[in-house]
């Protein structure tokens, strides 16, 4: 998902030939600038609200989660802890270091603790936190942060915030998938590289994250590249476009280092001349599946969206929803359901959860086939700035979209124990 309100020139062509010309959201670093200015499965389902507990269901005086033994690994078609038990991911994303601000979004008017704490509580147990490989450049200075009710963010440098949330959400018992979203500030890229990011460096800020988050076993992984398309392919053996083959080579130079993590590997927009969500499609997957030197460490991790992001075709045919598992099943659940390998939603959302709207019907229909089928996902998003999504959390930064959580209570597992200064709240 791109938060620029215009694509890039090398997005133009994909947009023409793709669905998802209606996925850019509204300039969100104009107005960040503005307002800166100013074996058994581990698992548990619980219902929550603003103010319950996502615990409170666990056996008593046994945290939830606490039965989760690190590293995790594959499995068939599940993501499995070192015991072999089962452990599905249900999370949310938080982006914002992507952008211009080079922080998560929302720090202008909370501080990044209370954050954490208030998605924790809402049962999260893991946290997609994309970024940009501009954000590592030391003229990248944070901003779009009230310095009052974040001092201890004041004069860091964007690595060091990212160190701060990824300690404080894992602290809490929220696990930590890294993501690749951008190659800087202004807009995504069709192919893991661009004119301005080499393919070097884009391997080596990886290689540098997984030395860096060796020691925190509950940063789980890597999500190698944001929806790739346009010129993207898979399989086809051209080293320039072949997102496998890049895919592949990210994956062994990050197990080289810390072969702990999972690699979270996308999809592109096609397949053949069919043409789906950006980074959605893996049918590919079938015939070539990414084989890494590390085995079972692999997780393919499409993005979907509904008919508040593009209107397609198969949201306004006369079976719907009823069409839709045939959609998702041929273009990426077959991985899970075929027990290929485990699969994580990475990215779907909308603004309508409640209602008769065709949106609404699409997201709780989706949420009900995940849980169906033990899918896990990070939901887009917790930001309420996405401008075609919305995000869990209202405009106002502090209460919840109430009808978006009670869709996603639906189908949440349990956090991890929590540890630290974040276990004695």
């Amino acid at each position: 998902m791109d938060q620029n309100n215009a694509p890039t020139t090398s997005e133009t062509a994909a947009t023409k030939r793709g669905p998802r010309s209606q996925r850019l959201r509204f300039g969100i670093a104009t107005a960040v600038v503005a307002v800166a200015a100013v074996g058994g499965t581990v698992t548990a389902f619980a219902m929550n609200n603003e103010n319950s507990n996502p615990t409170a269901t666990a056996a008593a005086g046994k945290a939830a989660g606490s039965d989760v033994k690190m590293p995790l690994s594959t499995h068939k078609g599940d993501i499995v802890d070192s015991n072999g038990r089962k452990v599905t991911l249900t999370g949310v994303n938080w982006f914002g270091m992507e952008t211009g601000t080079f922080s998560p979004h929302g720090l202008w008017t909370r501080n990044w603790e209370s954050m954490l704490d208030q998605m924790a509580k809402q049962g999260f147990n893991t946290m997609r936190l994309p970024y940009s490989n501009e954000m590592f450049d030391a003229k990248s200075k944070p901003n779009g942060i009230d310095w009052k009710k974040n001092p201890d963010l004041k004069g860091l440098k964007g690595q060091q915030i990212m160190d701060k949330i990824v300690k404080g959400a894992t602290d809490r018992g929220i696990m930590v998938i890294l993501d690749q979203h951008r190659p800087d500030q202004y807009g995504q890229s069709e192919l893991w590289y661009s004119q301005k990011l080499t393919e070097d460096k884009w391997l080596s800020d990886w290689v540098k994250l997984a030395k860096r988050y060796k020691g925190n076993d509950r940063v789980i992984g890597a999500d190698l590249h944001n929806e790739p398309r346009g010129q993207a392919t898979w399989g086809d053996g051209n080293a320039k476009t072949d997102w496998r083959l890049a895919a592949t080579k990210a994956g062994n130079a990050i197990h080289k280092v810390n072969k702990n993590m999972l690699i979270f590997v996308e999809g592109t927009d096609r397949h053949g001349q069919e043409q789906f969500w950006w980074g959605g499609d893996l049918q590919g997957v079938k015939k070539k599946p990414v084989q890494l030197k590390e085995k079972n460490k692999v997780v393919y991790s499409p993005h979907d969206y509904g008919p508040g992001v593009y209107n397609q075709n198969w949201f306004s045919a006369k079976d719907f929803p009823k069409n839709m598992p045939a959609i998702w099943k041929k273009h990426w659940a077959y991985i899970k359901q075929e027990n290929i390998a485990p699969v994580m939603l990475g990215e779907f959302g909308g603004k309508k959860t409640a209602g008769k709207s065709s949106e609404a019907i699409w997201q709780n229909s989706l949420m009900d086939y995940l849980k169906k089928n033990g899918i896990s996902y990070t939901y887009w998003t917790w930001n309420p700035d996405s401008g075609d999504t919305g995000g869990v959390l209202a405009n106002n930064w502090k209460s919840l979209d109430k009808n978006k959580m009670k869709m996603l209570a639906k189908y949440q597992t349990p956090l991890l124990e929590a540890r630290g200064d974040a276990a004695k709240k």
